[in-house]
């Protein structure tokens, strides 16, 4: 069993790294990153470092390894946080030093495919935070969410217990950063349904696992950070969203159906499904298709969990993932469902 503890927290006035494990995005569209920056500087007084992959499209998983590392061994770099996600970050995981990284345990943030690198954390012991990139959460246009800015900044600073509520309002409809005029107008937000609960009567705590369901597949195929002894879960709470490449119903089915046969979903006493991401540049949904894809999307995970753990907590459109706003979920830290009050608690 690994023993899994929370890294030291960073405090105003400290250095961050912001490393780009998966792809170099910032070097694409340098507005929304530029802008993520300015507010760790003014709004959390942080010191942003960069790596020499950070801007960098094309960069090797050496060169990306090669950032984590020194992001970690810094003893004045306090913690770290991913510019933006990826497709590849895979395959960086056989170039890191685990030992290397255990010595010098940092909250890391990241979402999407730094659920490689979440995922790697944990089964080295260290508690890392699901959300919050630099370019999509801090450089959101005008202003950040203020859900998302609460979340992020209890995750930095605090330590203990903060409930998530459900958001009122929500988007997932992106604009075009290639576009200067993207930024001149907060996203329009449309009006949020809340939470849907399934056997909610009972009160879950345990340490969360999972992430993007994309990634959580590949990893699967892969064998990478895979727990051999499954009871490594047992009692947790799974964490499941999508991006925005927006699988099919049946896909989303499919990869759930996998990790029950393995013998995954039996372990977790709660699932926490993401708001699904309905709309992308590829498929810009109308508000009727986006409907139809979300309702999709639950009965596939309602139909995989009535299948293989029918009797787990599942609450559906929380707010983390691919839209927004986002909360910062611990991973491998501690989540509580408590179904009868209709409250989840995370303890940063």
């Amino acid at each position: 069993m690994t023993m899994i503890s929370y890294p030291p927290k960073p405090s105003p006035g400290d250095r961050i790294a912001v490393i780009s494990p998966g792809a170099g995005l910032p070097g694409l569209f340098p507005r929304p990153y530029e802008l993520g920056l300015e507010r760790l500087r003014k709004d959390y007084e942080l010191e942003p470092v960069e790596y020499p992959a950070t801007r960098k499209m094309g960069s090797t998983p050496q060169e990306r390894a090669d950032d984590i590392h020194a992001a970690f061994a810094d003893p004045d770099i306090k913690a770290v946080i991913a510019s933006i996600g990826g497709d590849d970050q895979i395959t960086v995981l056989p170039f890191l030093d685990r030992e290397l990284i255990r010595a010098n345990p940092k909250p890391f943030f990241g979402m999407s495919d730094n659920t490689n690198l979440l995922m790697f954390l944990r089964n080295t012991g260290i508690v890392g935070y699901h959300g919050a990139t630099v370019m999509t959460a801090l450089g959101r246009p005008v202003a950040m969410d203020e859900l998302t800015a609460e979340s992020l900044r209890a995750a930095l600073f605090t330590s203990g217990e903060y409930e998530l509520k459900p958001a009122d309002r929500w988007n997932d409809i992106n604009r075009d950063w290639a576009d200067p005029a993207t930024f001149d107008a907060e996203p329009e937000m449309r009006p949020a349904d809340g939470w849907t609960w399934k056997n909610a009567d009972r009160v879950v705590e345990g340490r969360s696992w999972g992430g993007c369901l994309e990634i959580l597949g590949w990893m699967l195929m892969a064998d990478r950070e895979i727990a051999r002894d499954l009871s490594e879960y047992d009692g947790g709470v799974l964490l499941l969203e999508t991006s925005e490449e927006m699988p099919s119903g049946e896909e989303v089915f499919r990869t759930m159906r996998n990790m029950g046969e393995r013998g995954l979903l039996q372990r977790f006493s709660a699932l926490l499904m993401g708001r699904a991401k309905t709309w992308s540049f590829e498929r810009p949904n109308s508000p009727e298709e986006a409907a139809r894809y979300a309702a999709e999307q639950r009965e596939a995970v309602l139909r995989a969990m009535r299948a293989y753990a029918p009797d787990t907590t599942i609450v559906f459109d929380v707010d983390y993932g691919h839209t927004d706003p986002q909360f910062v979920i611990p991973y491998g830290g501690i989540v509580r469902v408590d179904g009868p009050a209709r409250r989840i608690t995370v303890t940063y």
